[in-house]
C-alpha cells in the first residue's frame, strides 16, 4: 500500500504526519482516481483498528509508527529509539510478559556474618581502650635500679609484693573508723615474695621484724648524707629508703632477683576488697581484737573492706604473734586474688571498673610492670592457694632473738633458708622447711 501518501482521517492510525514527529512537513497530494491501486471511489486508509481483548496492541503487538513504545516499554522500530531521542532507560524483559525481572536477595549469611564482625570490632575497641585506661592508672615508681653487686636474674619471675602502713588517701574520720592510727610516713605492714616458675609458685613471707643487714644508701630524710650499712630489721630499710631501698635489702639478703614489685596502701586495700563486693573467708574460731577493731564469729562469711584490713593486721590473738599473722596474710591473699580474677569479676563492667579504679589508683608497680604482669600475678596468687603451688614462710631459726638494743626480733635459720633462696633462684622444687 502506499504509506507515503496522505491518509483521510489523520491516517491509518488516526494520527498525521505531523503528530508523528515527521517534523512537521505538509501532506502530499492525493493520487488522481485514475492511479489508484484500489480503484476509483475507494478510500487509501484503513478503517482504525480497536484494540484486541486483553489490552494487547494490534497488528501482532507493533507499536504505532511515530508513537511511544507501549506494552512492557519496547521501543519501536525493531527495538530502536525514535531517532533524536535517548535510549529507553526500562528493565530489560527476557520472559517477554511485561515483569520486571526479580533482584537477588542479600544472602542472609552474609548478613549475619557482617553484624558478627561489627560486634567483635566493636569489643576488641572497647577491650583496647580499657586496657590503655586501666594501664594509665597505674602508678609507676623506679625501684629496681641496679646497683654494684646485685644478684643476676635467676629462672621464673620474682614479685615482691609489699602491703605498707601508708594512710595515704586517708581522712581522719576514715583513720579513726578504720583502727590505723596516724601516723607520718610509712612502714612494711606485710612482705612476700611470689616465686613463678615452672615447677610450681611459691609464695613466701618474709617477717617484718627479720634481722638483716641493711646496704648503704643516701638519706632520704632531706640531708642527702650517706648512711653505711647495718643490721637492722628488714621494715626499717622500707622506712628509710622506700621500695628501692627494700628491694635491694631482699636482694642482698636472699641472692634473689626482684624482676617485679607492687606495693598496695591502707586506703587501697580496703577499696579494692570493697569494689570486688567483698572477700570470702572461713575463720576457724571467733575472733575479737580491741586494738585492730576486729570483731567475727567463727565460719564461712563474707568480710569487707574495713574486716579484712582487721584481720590481715591482727595479731594479739595467736600465740606466734606475727608468724600467726602472716598466715592469715596468705590465706587473705589467695581468696582475694581468686575473687579478683574470676569471670564474675573480670566481666562484669559494673565490678571491673570499680575495681580497677579503687586498686590501680593506690597500687604502686616497677616502671616495666603492666597489665599484663598483674594478671599474671594475680592467676599465680589464685593458683597457689589452690593447690597448684605453696604457701611458706622463710625458715626461721630464732623468732625472739634479742637484739643489741633488747628488742625481739626474728633471725632466719641460715642452712635452710639458703637451701629455700636457691631453689627460688633455680627454678628447682623447694624444699620443705619450718
Amino acid at each position: 500500500m502506499n504509506t507515503w501518501q496522505e491518509r483521510p482521517g489523520g491516517g491509518a492510525y488516526g494520527q498525521d504526519e505531523t503528530a508523528r514527529g515527521r517534523g512537521g512537513a505538509a501532506a502530499e497530494p492525493p493520487l488522481p482516481p485514475n492511479l489508484n491501486p484500489r480503484g476509483a471511489g475507494v478510500p487509501l486508509s484503513r478503517p482504525a483498528v480497536p484494540p484486541s481483548p486483553g489490552g494487547q496492541p494490534p497488528y501482532g503487538g507493533q507499536p504505532p509508527h511515530g508513537g511511544h513504545p507501549p506494552y512492557g516499554g519496547q521501543p519501536p522500530h525493531g527495538g530502536q529509539p525514535p531517532h533524536g531521542q535517548q535510549p529507553f532507560a526500562s528493565e530489560p524483559d527476557p520472559a517477554g510478559d511485561g515483569r520486571q525481572p526479580a533482584r537477588p536477595r542479600r544472602s542472609r549469611k552474609k548478613i549475619i556474618g557482617y553484624t558478627a564482625l561489627g560486634l567483635v570490632a566493636a569489643l576488641l575497641a572497647t577491650g583496647i581502650g580499657t586496657y590503655f585506661w586501666a594501664d594509665g592508672k597505674l602508678r609507676h615508681e623506679n625501684v629496681l635500679a641496679d646497683y654494684a653487686g646485685r644478684p643476676a636474674a635467676g629462672k621464673g619471675t620474682n614479685w615482691l609484693i609489699v602491703g605498707s602502713d601508708s594512710r595515704e588517701g586517708l581522712t581522719d574520720a576514715e583513720e579513726d573508723n578504720l583502727h590505723t592510727g596516724s601516723a607520718e610516713g610509712k612502714r612494711s605492714d606485710s612482705m612476700m615474695i611470689l616465686h613463678i616458675g615452672d615447677n610450681g609458685n611459691t609464695l613466701m613471707s618474709i617477717p617484718r621484724d627479720s634481722w638483716v643487714q641493711i646496704p648503704a644508701h643516701q638519706d632520704t630524710s632531706g640531708s642527702g648524707k650517706s648512711v653505711a650499712a647495718a643490721t637492722h630489721k628488714i621494715n626499717a630499710s622500707f622506712a628509710a629508703g622506700g621500695g628501692r631501698l627494700l628491694v635491694q635489702t631482699v636482694e642482698t639478703n636472699t641472692g634473689l632477683h626482684i624482676d617485679h614489685y607492687a606495693e598496695i596502701g591502707f586506703a587501697g586495700f580496703v577499696g579494692l576488697v570493697d569494689a570486688v563486693g567483698g572477700v570470702e573467708m572461713t575463720i576457724d574460731q571467733p575472733v575479737k581484737d580491741k586494738d585492730s577493731g576486729l570483731d567475727l564469729k567463727a565460719g564461712t562469711q563474707t568480710l569487707s573492706g574495713k574486716q579484712a584490713l582487721a584481720f590481715v593486721r591482727q595479731r594479739h590473738q595467736m600465740a606466734d604473734q606475727d608468724l600467726g599473722r602472716m598466715r592469715n596474710q596468705q590465706k587473705f591473699l589467695g581468696a582475694l586474688a581468686k575473687q579478683a580474677a574470676s569471670p564474675s569479676t573480670l566481666l562484669d563492667p559494673f565490678t571491673f571498673y570499680p575495681l580497677a579504679s579503687a586498686g590501680l589508683d593506690t597500687l604502686i608497680v616497677d616502671d616495666d610492670a603492666g597489665l599484663t604482669d598483674l594478671g599474671s600475678m594475680f592467676l599465680a596468687m589464685k593458683g597457689v592457694t589452690g593447690g597448684d603451688g605453696r604457701t611458706i614462710t622463710v625458715p626461721i631459726g630464732n623468732p625472739d632473738y634479742r637484739t643489741p638494743t633488747g628488742e625481739s626480733a626474728v633471725k632466719w635459720d641460715p642452712a635452710k633458708s639458703k637451701a629455700v633462696f636457691d631453689a627460688m633462684k633455680n627454678d628447682t622444687a623447694v624444699p620443705d622447711a619450718k
